[in-house]
């Protein structure tokens, strides 16, 4: 029996925070569905396309990885659907732990039947964050900061958007 496992986000944008999620998860399950959300609470930078295209780009190699589009609907529910008995989050600082507390609850109370596990990244890089790397960009020096924490292709496409962004005014 396949096991397969989900890990969701909005990777907007992918961080290497992610990737090293999205590894362990890779190395742990035989099947692991890499969830791109839409958080409706978040401003997107980049379209669910893009992000997409970012997470394939920096995944390659990753033979047992598939990304797959996830919105409007229960987590559970997509893990169900797609054969799942696990999802994988992380867990950065006890702000995270808290939240996530709650939702495994929650989502236990929903689908009993799928486990949560959680994963704590290393020291490195257990601040990042896609909203940290967003705050980065603008500043002079902004790419040699930002091109640490995040994968190269990412990175271009950061610096096409942000060069975009200033050729227009905003």
């Amino acid at each position: 029996m396949q096991r397969t496992a989900v890990y969701a986000g909005s990777f907007d944008p992918l961080t290497n925070g992610h990737v090293w999620m999205i590894r362990q998860g890779a190395a742990l399950f035989d099947r692991l569905i890499v969830a791109v959300g839409l958080n409706p609470e978040k401003r997107s930078t980049f379209s669910v396309e893009e992000r997409t295209r970012m997470l394939e780009e920096s995944l390659k190699g990753l033979d047992n990885v598939e990304i797959k589009e996830f919105n409007n609907r229960f987590l559970v529910d997509f893990a169900k659907e797609n054969g799942a008995m696990v999802m994988i989050r992380g867990i950065r600082s006890s702000h995270d732990y808290e939240y996530e507390r709650v939702m495994r609850h929650i989502n236990a109370d929903m689908a009993p039947q799928i486990t949560t596990i959680f994963l704590m990244p290393p020291r490195s890089i257990s601040e990042l964050s896609s909203s940290m790397v967003k705050g980065l960009i603008g500043p002079e020096g902004w790419e040699e900061q930002v091109r640490r924490y995040v994968p190269g292709y990412v990175f271009e496409q950061l610096k096409q958007k942000a060069t975009a962004q200033q050729q227009n005014g905003c």
